[in-house]
């Protein structure tokens, strides 16, 4: 899969922006080129050689907070992918096997968890836990978790059905082995779909909370925190959100293009798409011989 991703333009540029965001991830506190936290007495200032991006109402240096809080908000983002790929997936394949009880249970859960609202949930728990990232991150997770249990469960129903699933069944084969053997591989690249886009969900979902101020304890920087205290002073610095604003919007535009990608490039019509691609190539290269070709 990975390789027909990379054989799309916009899997390529996708992949290529979310590599920088991951890099900034791991490395954007290194790469800080002052201390985030350090304040002076020059505040508001505009960009300059020594505060690229300009300094805070603080006098701290704008793009060392943004660099700082990239890491906050990518491992949020995946917090929640990964709470919902894995509170969502595991039911969504074994209610198709484990009997009416267990399907009945968790589709009114699954129910349950979309009429709650996020927002207001994680609020609520950061009241109760305290302010934490770790805490709001995981409970979004699980009140996101049911799109990746329909997405699982309309896979796995569809391959439940095949002549050979049943046939192994009937042989003796247990559900373990059949999930591993026959399952996974088609519940797979709809999952991969799934994920790249709560990705982009989750990254929403943490700028909206942080800025809020939900989930993390000032002065820790964060985008949707540098977003919101931007904002107070739009007068002195009416440019300053821009920064904070299209890293979100970059991050969740190459998510979305992202999984549009593996949508196209899985299954019989992602093999026939690449086939066409190829066939069009080989015209093109029959078409425009080499000049040494032409030559002779």
């Amino acid at each position: 899969m990975v390789r027909r991703v990379l054989a799309l333009p916009s899997g390529r540029v996708a992949v290529a922006v979310l590599a920088v965001i991951a890099v900034l991830a791991v490395f954007g506190p290194l790469l800080a080129p002052q201390n985030p936290l350090a304040t002076s007495d020059n505040t508001l200032a505009a960009t300059s050689g020594a505060h690229w991006l300009g300094t805070d109402y603080l006098g701290r240096d704008v793009l060392s907070r943004l660099l700082d809080g990239s890491r906050i908000s990518v491992l949020g983002s995946l917090e929640v992918a990964l709470t919902a790929l894995v509170v969502g997936v595991v039911p969504g394949i074994l209610s198709v096997y484990l009997g009416r009880a267990f399907e009945w249970l968790t589709l009114r859960l699954a129910d349950t968890l979309v009429a709650l609202p996020f927002l207001l949930f994680a609020v609520a728990v950061v009241a109760l836990l305290g302010n934490g990232i770790t805490q709001a991150m995981l409970v979004t997770g699980a009140l996101v978790s049911p799109l990746f249990y329909r997405v699982s469960r309309a896979a796995t129903l569809a391959v439940a059905r095949s002549q050979y699933v049943e046939a192994a069944l009937i042989s003796g084969a247990t559900i373990g082995w059949v999930v591993r053997r026959h399952v996974w591989a088609k519940v797979l690249p709809p999952i991969a779909v799934a994920l790249a886009q709560t990705i982009g969900v989750g990254f929403v979902i943490v700028s909206s909370l942080t800025f809020l101020g939900i989930g993390v304890q000032p002065p820790a920087p964060t985008w949707g925190g540098l977003l919101a205290s931007d904002l107070g002073y739009l007068g002195q610095r009416p440019w300053a959100p821009l920064a904070p604003a299209l890293l979100i919007m970059i991050t969740v535009w190459a998510c979305n293009v992202l999984a549009d990608t593996i949508r196209d490039v899985s299954g019989e019509a992602g093999r026939a798409l690449l086939n066409s691609r190829r066939a069009r190539a080989g015209r093109f290269d029959q078409a425009d011989p080499s000049p040494a070709g032409g030559a002779r």
